[in-house]
């Protein structure tokens, strides 16, 4: 199954945080899973430590680069991605989770996210 994974989740499985959840744990860990990160995911965290919001975030470069090294692909953004948000509800405002969500709905992968307001979605979400 292929899984793209909202900032949160990526985050707190590059620092083996237990505030990932157990079914998240298992998610990532099944070898059956094929584990995806977005562009969109790294620009979130560069945005996130250039406004110093959080200083003990990851350097964006080093959060890439563990992801690369880990078994994860990076799905970049394409015209079909931002065409396929103008059909979403607007649920949600958050512009990255928006851009991730109809990227999991083009691509045929389900988003595993840990935000409630995400899993109101039709689409492809697993809230965990």
């Amino acid at each position: 199954m292929k899984l793209l994974l909202d900032t949160h989740i990526l985050l707190w499985a590059v620092s083996a945080s237990n505030q990932l959840s157990p079914v998240a744990r298992k998610l990532l860990g099944d070898t059956d899973s094929e584990l995806w990160f977005s562009v969109v995911n790294v620009w979130e965290v560069a945005i996130k430590v250039g406004l110093g919001r959080d200083p003990e975030m990851i350097s964006p470069t080093l959060f890439r680069a563990t992801l690369l090294q880990s078994r994860y692909r990076e799905l970049p953004i394409l015209s079909t991605h931002a065409l396929a948000t103008e059909s979403l509800p607007q649920l949600h405002s958050d512009p990255f989770d928006r851009m991730l969500l109809a990227q999991a709905s083009v691509e045929g992968m389900l988003l595993v996210t840990s935000d409630a307001r995400l899993s109101k979605y039709s689409g492809p979400v697993r809230l965990v």
